[in-house]
């Protein structure tokens, strides 16, 4: 039986970042396309369970797609439960369209986090992104861009983990691929934050007050993190685990909480 690949995305059915995935993997198994109905970035982990959630069966840009009227977290156990009815080998989520780095992304992007749901299920799980300018992030329409190379990095890994299946204690692996490659892979660890908060505050016509957060991009990045490896024209692979539980010595936990 040839492996059961689920593919998803926070950028919607209609992004260009979800064809190139499918052109990737087809080749590789039964692939499945389920994906949020509209753009979803920046949604993290939610999930729709105070209203109901519809799926349409439609063709966007030759495939046959899964579009949830919901959040990436929907798709995925959507895709899961009710569109393929078991745990697939391995589930893709993106290409991403914009990068997703440091421990900001680890919680807030869509992207990440439908991986990171995939792996809670029980799936091995890749979660993919390619570095864009910010105007270019959140195309709501197909745009075509170069994935080359993101596909390429793509296919290989998705080899990889269908023959061998994930590293020792990695639930996802979190690909950022950059926008000038040059060639090198690195695995890399989380950056601890990406951006400067910046929040802009705004009137409306009637003089009510309103708020844009937004952020401004860090220009250090510590060496051996995911930035630092995008930056320096590498692709960074950082192993992630669903277990958010720090690692310390519960001991001294105890005694700080007791003294």
């Amino acid at each position: 039986m040839p492996p059961k690949i689920l593919i998803t995305n926070d950028d919607g059915l209609y992004s260009a970042g979800l064809k190139a995935s499918y052109e990737a993997l087809c080749d590789l198994g039964e692939v499945f396309a389920v994906a949020p109905l509209v753009q979803k970035s920046g949604v993290g982990r939610s999930m729709s369970i105070m209203e109901p959630i519809r799926v349409y069966e439609v063709n966007v840009n030759g495939i046959e797609i899964f579009a949830v009227d919901g959040t990436p977290t929907d798709a995925v156990v959507i895709g899961i439960h009710e569109i393929i009815g078991e745990v697939p080998d391995i589930t893709i989520s993106g290409i991403n369209l914009g990068e997703n780095l440091s421990t900001e992304a680890v919680t807030t992007s869509g992207t990440v986090c439908a991986a990171l749901e995939a792996a809670t299920q029980g799936s091995n799980a890749i979660a993919i992104s390619m570095e864009l300018p910010d105007t270019d992030k959140f195309e709501l329409f197909f745009k075509p861009y170069d994935f080359t190379y993101a596909k390429e990095i793509l296919q290989k890994i998705t080899k990889i983990v269908l023959k061998k299946g994930m590293p020792k204690d990695v639930d996802v692996l979190n690909v950022n691929v950059p926008s000038k490659a040059n060639g090198e892979i690195e695995i890399t660890r989380l950056a601890r934050k990406m951006y400067k908060t910046r929040i802009e505050k705004r009137y409306d016509p009637r003089g009510r007050k309103y708020y844009w957060i937004s952020g401004i991009e860090r220009k250090e990045a510590e060496k051996g993190t995911d930035i630092y490896a995008l930056r320096g024209g590498k692709v960074s692979i950082t192993p992630l685990s669903i277990d958010l539980t720090a690692k310390v010595d519960f001991n001294a936990i105890k005694n700080w909480l007791e003294g």
